[in-house]
């Protein structure tokens, strides 16, 4: 199995930033891209980034321009730098992770127990 943990996340007002951090462990010999999801009450949950060993990388339309993920492959650890945030992105941030690149979050085989993110207006 893959344990995903991550960290950060908090309240913050519009505008602000924050970084979350996930480390991977484990059968991490499973996974391939790692990325991060977020869902807000009520609604679906949404892929927010994701990124291949390579660095290719692969963002909602919702934060680009906004936010960067990174990732440390020795460290096995993807990072979401969330700039200039909005009330928008208060939401339930989970890291994921999974062999391969899945357009949607429900294809993701690995979690983590998500952070919350609150934006304040």
């Amino acid at each position: 199995q893959v344990q995903l943990v991550e960290s950060g996340g908090g309240l913050v007002q519009a505008g602000g930033s924050l970084r979350l951090s996930c480390t991977a462990s484990g059968s991490i010999f499973r996974i391939n891209v790692m990325g991060w999801s977020r869902q807000a009450p009520g609604k679906q949950r949404e892929l927010v980034a994701t990124i291949t060993p390579g660095g290719s990388r692969n963002y909602a339309d919702s934060v680009k321009g906004r936010f960067t993920i990174s990732r440390d492959n020795a460290r096995n650890t993807v990072s979401l730098q969330m700039n200039s945030l909005k009330p928008e992105d208060t939401a339930v941030y989970y890291c994921n992770a999974n062999d391969m690149f899945r357009p949607t979050a429900s294809e993701y085989d690995y979690w983590g127990q998500g952070t919350q993110v609150t934006v304040s207006s």
